[in-house]
């Protein structure tokens, strides 16, 4: 899921987008992909993110662990701008600057992320994942990255972020939103006819 980007870490991102491109036009994605295997390893690793992040590291002693870590790994670029984020004490921002160096990819290349949340999570079927893209299209104009999570709250159904949008259709939501249309009504019922609550009206 991404996280919230500071203006640190788009710095450095359109830093990277830039030294990428000047190497040439199919190097940012490339980059990107390497760059996101790292976030990911972060993500999914407290103890790596600490040996990233503590300020109790001397950073001559984290720059050899990194160059150990990426060269042969990864591109001379990713090696090259980590190593300067380490030594600017910024890799403590890396999953910031993955998800804004992804940004600035899908701002330029007309594609936009989309956080799918169902109940179960994992790879949407070819049909509801080709509704949501043509969906997308329609609204933003640009071709969706979907990206699956697990919502164990839900019910069942779809929800969609887009950046800060979140576009509601679960289940839970559509009752929500039935039982709110109902209780909307009795109250604009009773308000114009309030004989027909009271014990022993009418009820005309």
């Amino acid at each position: 899921m991404p996280t919230q980007v500071d203006d640190v870490a788009k710095v450095y991102a359109q830093s990277l987008l830039e030294l990428a491109l000047a190497k040439g036009a199919e190097v940012p994605a490339a980059v990107g992909e390497e760059l996101d295997a790292l976030c990911e390893a972060a993500r999914a690793d407290a103890r790596f993110r600490e040996f990233l992040a503590s300020p109790m590291l001397e950073r001559a002693e984290r720059e050899a662990s990194l160059k150990r870590i990426l060269e042969g790994k990864a591109s001379d670029l990713l090696v090259k701008f980590t190593l300067v984020l380490n030594r600017k004490g910024r890799l403590g921002h890396l999953l910031e600057i993955g998800d804004a160096f992804d940004q600035l990819l899908q701002d330029r290349f007309g594609k936009v992320e989309v956080d799918v949340y169902t109940v179960g999570g994992g790879a949407l079927p070819d049909e509801v994942a080709d509704a949501v893209k043509a969906r997308v299209k329609g609204a933003f104009g640009k071709e969706a990255v979907l990206h699956s999570y697990r919502d164990a709250g839900m019910i069942g159904g779809i929800k969609l972020r887009i950046g800060d949008q979140l576009i509601d259709g679960s289940v839970a939501t559509r009752l929500r939103r039935m039982q709110a249309a109902m209780l909307d009504a009795a109250r604009a019922d009773l308000a114009a006819k309030p004989e027909r609550f009271i014990d022993g009206g009418s009820g005309r």
